[in-house]
């Protein structure tokens, strides 16, 4: 009997793919390729419509902030009370601005009732840019508002941790010095605004014990025509002139400011500065009856050009509504803004464009002025 095996047939035991099966695992992997990069492609696309959304937030409330934070300030002199607000005063203010200030005069020319129309009103709003502003107010953009708000530095000129005094230098800085020590409202010997002259004494009279001497702050906000939040400080550059606006926030697109104003006393009655005092219990003095109480009266109302803001408008200035319309940096695929928006009595839009934006509002009180004109 042989033990030789026959040949063996290899074609059993061969394994392979066909072309149509290969053509099948390849169109399989493009599918899945297909939808793997697609799902990048989405999730680059919301992470980066995130980050924008975050960032235009962040640019809105930071905006707010900036404007709130001067706003609260607005007023502030020092411990000095204008006349016409000083419910301690029994006297007929001789203080009451008349006239609204020219808000970029030259320094040269400020004068006794210039000064007194500075201090009288520490918040001004336009809807263009004023007179004589020209060189400090640069490529605002349409549609937009404009506000000045001034005060006194909460630092004490040349204190630690605080700027430098400039009185000494070859170009000062103004500062504003309340008198403490007797004041005759009529000679304007209540407080010093100047670049010189601190002689200003507090309440012991001493020639040696002189009030405390701060900056002159007065800040311009407005948006240039490049959609940037701009800020002019006076003394910016260093002494007394305005100093170039400065870009703050970009992506801003509508700014507008509506201003309430305190003109009736708790009892009732219209404010009158030209008068003294009257007291509706002179013995309790609890509610004077010709002065404001503190808080706005009526709806805010806008400074425009066809109808500015009057003295005594501005005069009863105690708290303003702010709005900021902010839109992303960057354009959003596939999406259209056709919405229109109110900043306050402002309307804006609809813009057509690829831009994703929102509006941002606050109402700031300003307490140097309202919480002096509050009665128990």
């Amino acid at each position: 009997m042989s033990l030789r095996a026959g040949p063996v047939s290899h074609r059993a035991l061969q394994v392979g793919v066909s072309l149509i099966e290969l053509l099948i695992s390849v169109t399989i992997g493009m599918l899945i390729m297909a939808g793997v990069s697609q799902l990048f492609v989405g999730m680059i696309r919301s992470s980066n419509d995130l980050e924008n959304s975050n960032a235009q937030i962040e640019n809105g409330r930071f905006v707010l902030e900036i404007i709130e934070n001067d706003l609260v300030h607005a007023g502030f002199w020092g411990g000095f009370i204008p006349q016409f607000d000083d419910l301690t005063s029994t006297d007929i203010p001789l203080d009451a601005p008349a006239t609204v200030p020219a808000p970029c005069l030259a320094f040269a020319l400020w004068d006794v009732a210039y000064k007194t129309q500075l201090v009288g009103i520490p918040i001004q709003a336009y809807a263009d840019v004023p007179a004589g502003c020209e060189a400090v107010i640069v490529s605002k953009k349409a549609n937009t508002d404009i506000l000045f708000v001034r005060h006194a530095d909460s630092c004490v000129a040349g204190a630690a941790g605080c700027e430098a005094d400039t009185t000494a230098s070859a170009s000062p800085k103004v500062y504003f010095q309340p008198q403490f020590c007797g004041t005759d409202i009529a000679s304007s010997y209540a407080y010093v605004l100047n670049t010189n002259g601190f002689t200003m004494q507090k309440r012991s009279c001493l020639a040696t014990d002189l009030s405390e001497k701060r900056k002159y702050v007065a800040n311009i906000y407005y948006v240039r025509d490049d959609n940037v939040l701009m800020r002019a400080e006076f003394g910016g550059d260093g002494g007394s002139t305005w100093g170039a606006a400065q870009p703050l926030v970009e992506g801003v697109e509508g700014f507008a400011v509506e201003l309430g104003i305190d003109n009736i006393s708790d009892a009732g009655a219209s404010a009158a500065y030209n008068q003294a005092i009257t007291w509706a219990n002179p013995n309790i003095k609890n509610s004077p009856t010709n002065r404001g109480d503190g808080t706005p009266d009526g709806a805010f109302i806008r400074c425009t050009t066809a109808v500015p803001c009057s003295a005594a408008t501005l005069t009863n200035v105690v708290a303003a509504k702010l709005y900021v319309l902010v839109r992303n940096t960057t354009v959003t695929r596939d999406y259209t803004d056709a919405k229109a928006y109110a900043l306050g009595s402002t309307a804006l839009g609809p813009f057509n464009d690829n831009f994703k934006r929102h509006v941002y509002s606050t109402t700031a009180r300003l307490i140097n002025i309202s919480s002096r004109r509050q009665t128990p």
